[in-house]
């Protein structure tokens, strides 16, 4: 059994976090999650504060033990959702897309964990300064939106500069990435990509087929001129989006308004002419549908005989 900070911290059995990916994280995921072990997270992402409250209580219908909400902040809603985690006392909260530094005063006062996702060294000082009670290391190898680090840069430099517990993320989806995100200084690990495949992910089977079918070279990351790149599988949508990015006659809100409403698109209707299907470059890897605790238990089976072997490379 791998025990470490995180785990102690937020009283959970396995230092596994599931991202919180927006259209597909919803409280049947992050309920299965947290019964297995690791902690659930419910993507608020761009939906209103009334309907992440409906998640957070369904969640606690079906789950007894901890889960969070990530919170995108780029959100017109972000600041609704805000209140509404603070109501109904969420345990932990993680965030993306921006800086939580406005709304981690009430979070902590109201006994919250907040757990930011950070792009550099900086980010992560700036957070720990503010109160954050870790914060997720993510390179720019996960699925959605991505920085420009890579996990195997980023996570060193993070643990280094801070002295919170720092989890790994970005481009893990075995045992051999959580092993080694622990070498590289982190304390548990943020998965996202392989619990698409989860069976209690709700996400459209195509959406899933196409992670089972992905090979390594299958992701490709658009939006860089517009300062959010994202990372997603190769379509005719992110291929044509890819193109009209460096066409110079082709205006920036022309180029947003190309992407508004794709990843819905991928996530529930299964387009795969006009969806966004989001993935880490780790898609490769996943070759199989499984429950979240057949996930789990298996990525730190996995973790944990490689970590005791590894004295087998020290002569």
């Amino acid at each position: 059994m791998i025990n470490s900070q995180l785990t102690e911290l937020l009283g959970i059995k396995y230092p596994v976090f599931q991202g919180g990916m927006a259209w597909i994280s919803d409280a049947n995921l992050a309920a299965a999650v947290s019964d297995a072990g690791g902690l659930g997270i419910i993507a608020a992402g761009n939906m209103p504060g009334d309907y992440v409250r409906g998640q957070i209580r369904r969640a606690r219908e079906l789950t007894d033990m901890p889960f969070g909400v990530n919170v995108m902040l780029m959100s017109p809603h972000a600041d609704e959702v805000a209140g509404v985690v603070v109501e109904e006392r969420v345990p932990v909260v993680t965030t993306g897309a921006g800086l939580p530094t406005a709304h981690m005063k009430r979070w902590i006062e109201a006994g919250i964990k907040v757990i930011p996702v950070v792009p550099s060294t900086g980010v992560a000082k700036m957070v720990e300064r503010a109160g954050a009670a870790a914060v997720i290391a993510e390179g720019g190898e996960s699925g959605g939106h991505v920085g420009d680090l890579t996990t195997m840069a980023l996570v060193p430099q993070v643990a280094d500069a801070v002295r919170i517990p720092v989890i790994a993320a970005g481009g893990i989806g075995d045992g051999r990435g959580v092993a080694a995100a622990f070498m590289l200084g982190a304390v548990g690990v943020q998965v996202g990509t392989r619990f698409l495949v989860a069976k209690e992910c709700g996400v459209h089977q195509k959406y899933k087929d196409k992670i089972l079918k992905a090979k390594d070279i299958d992701t490709i990351v658009t939006g860089r001129r517009l300062g959010h790149p994202v990372r997603a599988l190769k379509t005719p949508f992110t291929r044509e989006f890819y193109s009209k990015e460096y066409d110079s006659s082709i205006s920036d809100e022309e180029l947003e308004a190309l992407g508004v409403g794709a990843l819905r698109l991928a996530a529930v209707e299964g387009d795969e002419k006009r969806g966004s299907f989001l993935a880490g470059q780790i898609a490769g890897l996943v070759k199989s549908e499984q429950t979240a605790k057949e996930i789990i238990e298996e990525m730190m089976a996995e973790a944990e005989e490689l970590l005791r072997e590894a004295a087998r490379w020290v002569r």
